[in-house]
């Protein structure tokens, strides 16, 4: 197994790559952005990818994102083939994605937002913390994409307040890791039970 950077050679992975992502939402029966091949491809060819392969083989994959003018920078389309899942690809993957991240783009904040419990996790462990949306970047481009999500409607809603995604933040230059376990673990709790009100509110409607 390898985790590299993909380039332009990777490109044949681009389908499987949008294929596995679109799965995994409709599994999860959760919001995950729709992305194009020719997106992924895209972000090969300039290097804002990494990718893991055992042998040629694609195993997982993920990519970078730019907003506000280089201010922010995301981790975006995390995804983990089912043939390779439960053997800690995923973390293995945020690792060098994140490292890459900070070495590209060394004075932006990085953030994510998130459905799933196991990847806050993954972000609090680099040093990420939770925070509210209008902590994160205000580039409208970021929110237009998440017009394909199923859960697009909530965020409308609530004028961008709030989400069944949580919002979770690495400031370089204000960045603290040091958190017990117990703490982590009360946060996280808090979070999946508002997440859970709010599925609860929108199938009421």
């Amino acid at each position: 197994m390898e985790i590299v950077i993909a380039n332009e050679s990777h490109k044949v992975y681009a389908e499987i790559i949008c294929k596995t992502i679109e799965d995994a939402a409709q599994v999860r029966g959760t919001g995950i952005a729709k992305r194009k091949p020719e997106y992924i491809a895209a972000k090969m060819e300039n290097g804002n990818a990494v990718i893991a392969l055992d042998g040629g083989m694609f195993a997982g994959f993920c990519y970078i994102e730019q907003w506000g003018h280089g201010k922010f920078v995301a981790n975006s389309g995390l995804i983990v083939h089912p043939d390779y899942r439960n053997i800690g690809l995923a973390k293995e993957i945020k690792k060098v994605i994140f490292k890459h991240s900070r070495t590209k783009f060394p004075d932006a904040k990085v953030f994510s937002i998130t459905t799933g419990l196991a990847v806050m996790k993954l972000n609090s462990d680099l040093g990420y913390k939770p925070v509210t949306f209008s902590e994160l970047t205000d580039d409208q481009s970021f929110w237009n994409g998440c017009q394909t999500c199923r859960n697009y409607d909530i965020l409308t809603r609530t004028d961008r307040k709030m989400c069944l995604c949580t919002g979770m933040l690495f400031d370089p230059k204000n960045n603290n890791k040091e958190a017990s376990v117990e703490v982590k673990e009360n946060v996280f709790k808090k979070l999946k039970d508002m997440k859970q009100n709010l599925f609860l509110k929108k199938n009421k409607k």
